[in-house]
């Protein structure tokens, strides 16, 4: 089949876009709460709006895509996500917000499930291990230049800046509410995607059996197996801590620290994305030289040892301890997923959307942690992320997958 190299840069392209309007919602967390006046359980049904999109939509879009082509899905996904930017930067209200990120988390969740294998056939099956770690590395780039350019554009607008684009700009954005401009910057980036991937032409995708998504009766029939029951709960932990550390940090940092969340704040969340980018190169190494179960336990100890920090340390303490969780949380993600695929001998494209739903876990922990907040402080309720961490240490303990991964020493003549 003829590669297009064309079609695998936008589909980078789309990672970056994905990320940079997904991991911006923990650094707008303080300006949510202060503008619409929230309490911490009001505001974690924000992000449970957004994640909760993924369970709503995550394996009803892989059976779509069987039915249309990749395009199709796409240009839908992004209109989808257009209509909810549009949507909060018209009318910013909390109940806007709500449907606005739930739009967008339809979106993302949209194109989630399609890219994987169009990446696959546009760069070449043999490519596609370089490929999915170049599109991990640049979704780890967006989440950490995303918080950069909020920055960036709330200091400019709060300076009456009426150079260049800004001038466009200050006569929308309400005023105190500047994180708005964000909005507006992302409806013209899937307007932009939009227009892109309509004139774009895409090569004919032949799935593979393991990426096929099977009909509802091959769900239900894996749901009734234990080991996907625990590898479901154990992505839905994953998520739920990766977003109750990158969600709450800002909030937490201003709340106990008083550090400013539209400089100090965002460029913790930054950094947090940042590292998370470094600990996956790092992590890629490693896993040449150890089994995947060690790597993920010699991970996490140090990502609880982190937020314990953060949660309980100095103000410098914390301000640093909280953006390190994201190095040490880089290798989880990768080694759990490839852990539970490794772990069932078949239905693997059924069993990776069931995985793909339990990103809800993004949306159930931040509410759980926003209502323990309401009851006993922001602190006592992050406390809840040690029972996410520790079950995906257990992980470690517990995992027996058919095909370990293998290292330099496995190798054979």
């Amino acid at each position: 089949m003829k590669r297009s190299y064309y079609i695998v840069a936008l589909i980078m392209l789309t990672f970056f876009v994905i990320s940079f309007l997904t991991n911006i919602i923990g650094p707008l967390s303080p300006e949510f709460i202060k503008d619409f006046k929230l309490s911490d359980l009001l505001a974690g049904a924000l992000p449970f709006a957004f994640f909760i999109a993924y369970g709503v939509m995550s394996i009803p879009s892989s059976m779509l895509v069987q039915k249309y082509n990749e395009k199709t899905i796409m240009v839908a996904a992004f209109v989808v996500a257009f209509l909810g930017s549009l949507l909060l930067a018209a009318v910013p209200n909390y109940l806007t917000a709500m449907f606005s990120l739930f739009l967008i988390g339809c979106g993302m969740a949209m194109l989630q499930v399609v890219i994987n294998p169009l990446l696959r056939t546009a760069g070449g099956a043999e490519n596609y291990a370089f490929t999915s770690v170049l599109a991990q590395l640049i979704f780890g780039g967006a989440s950490f230049v995303s918080p950069l350019v909020y920055s960036y554009m709330v200091a400019h607008l709060k300076a009456g800046d009426y150079s260049g684009v800004f001038s466009i700009l200050q006569p929308l954005v309400p005023h105190g509410l500047n994180w708005i401009s964000l909005y507006w910057l992302f409806t013209v980036i899937c307007l932009f995607m939009f227009v892109i991937l309509l004139v774009s032409k895409f090569p004919k995708v032949e799935l593979q059996s393991d990426e096929k998504s099977g009909p509802w009766e091959s769900h239900v029939k894996l749901f009734k197996k234990p080991v996907v029951v625990a590898y479901f709960i154990a992505l839905f932990c994953y998520v739920g801590s990766e977003q109750g550390v990158s969600y709450w940090m800002s909030q937490f940092l201003f709340e106990y620290h008083h550090f400013d969340p539209q400089v100090a704040g965002a460029n913790a969340v930054a950094y947090f994305w940042g590292l998370m980018l470094i600990g996956g190169i790092i992590g890629l190494l490693l896993l040449k030289v150890m089994d995947s179960r060690k790597l993920l336990i010699l991970f996490t100890i140090p990502a609880m040892i982190c937020l314990s920090m953060g949660l309980f340390g100095s103000a410098q303490v914390s301000l640093y301890s909280f953006s390190i969780v994201g190095f040490f949380m880089s290798v989880m993600y990768p080694i759990i997923f490839s852990l539970a695929l490794s772990s069932v001998s078949e239905d693997h494209g059924s069993f990776a959307g069931i995985l793909v739903t339990g990103i809800i876990g993004g949306a159930v922990v931040q509410i759980l942690i926003g209502a323990l907040g309401n009851v006993i402080g922001l602190r006592g309720g992050m406390m809840f992320l040690y029972i996410t961490f520790g079950y995906m240490l257990s992980i470690g303990f517990w995992a027996k997958p058919l095909i370990t991964n293998q290292t330099v020493f496995d190798k054979k003549d």
